[in-house]
């Protein structure tokens, strides 16, 4: 019998870092369900609607993920948010909508360019837990667990969500506004993450990477972060990279004032399955680190 994608991911004690979607702008749209393979293609809503809507999300390089939250409760109307995750700002705004349809009036170019699309703005945080078992049955397994401890402890900020990619990794959870990637979070472990983010820390065993940065540059920060034990949000932020023959070298500036040059190492790591459905095998790059040092003691 072939093993969940998840449980041989850990077996083989595959990496989690580098692995976050690079996706930066997000709109996210409750609907109770039930969810297909395609959650929104499948989803119970016009025809028309999906076509219309799906042309706007391409047009402007927008994710769309279906919400609900914990238990497919289907309520009157519908929660719709709106988010841009970028290095400068992070933001989200919210709207309530009366039917579906409504969120064709959204101004979803303003958030294409990353401007306001003149809702009111969220203050607090989102905790989303992909549980999209129809597109791979990890995420039902190990994400319902983790939205109902969630659901328990951050009740306003916890959302179900359709598949944010790495299937493997479950239990999946992304952490807006910042764009935050977790990986391989249960239930115990759910609630602690989501009360050190916001003290503004974060927890370095299960983190795959922020969507701000490439998957070079979010192992850059990992190594860098876990050379120097800071992990609060804003400790380090990226300055620059630049890759050329397999290495990266990300340029990081710390709160401090100090500066740090981290480079690594890109590789194919051996081919596998990617996801319990996946009919081919793949080979996910795998980050290696080569130093990290300060800026001044840079090596040209």
């Amino acid at each position: 019998m072939v093993p969940r994608c998840s449980v041989a991911s850990e077996a083989r004690d595959e990496p989690l870092i580098g692995t976050a979607s690079t996706v930066t702008r997000f709109l996210l749209l409750e609907d109770p369900g039930p969810w297909g393979v395609d959650a929104f293609r499948d989803a119970r809503l016009p025809s028309e609607l999906k076509n219309r809507l799906a042309r706007r999300l391409r047009e402007h390089g927008i994710r769309l993920l279906l919400i609900r939250r914990h238990g497919r409760s289907r309520p009157q109307r519908l929660r719709c948010f709106a988010a841009s995750v970028s290095a400068q700002e992070c933001w989200v705004e919210t709207a309530t909508l009366d039917s579906a349809q409504e969120v064709l009036d959204l101004d979803l170019a303003a958030l294409g360019e990353r401007r306001s699309l003149g809702l009111p703005r969220h203050a607090g945080s989102l905790f989303l837990v992909c549980t999209h078992g129809r597109h791979d049955p990890c995420c039902a397994e190990r994400g319902r667990p983790l939205a109902r401890a969630l659901s328990r402890s951050h009740e306003e900020q916890t959302w179900e969500c359709s598949h944010v990619g790495g299937d493997r990794f479950a239990g999946n959870l992304v952490v807006l506004p910042h764009g935050i990637y977790y990986g391989r979070v249960d239930a115990d472990s759910g609630a602690r993450l989501a009360r050190e983010y916001e003290r503004g820390r974060l927890d370095l065993h299960h983190l795959r990477g922020r969507v701000t940065q490439s998957f070079a540059a979010q192992a850059a920060e990992w190594y860098l972060r876990a050379a120097l034990d800071r992990v609060g949000i804003e400790d380090v932020r990226l300055l620059s990279e630049a890759s050329s023959g397999g290495r990266t070298e990300a340029v990081f500036s710390g709160n401090d004032g100090t500066g740090w040059v981290v480079r690594v190492r890109t590789s194919p790591a051996a081919p596998t399955r990617l996801s319990c459905a996946a009919i081919r095998l793949s080979a996910p790059p795998r980050f290696e680190l080569i130093g990290v040092e300060p800026q001044a003691q840079r090596r040209m």
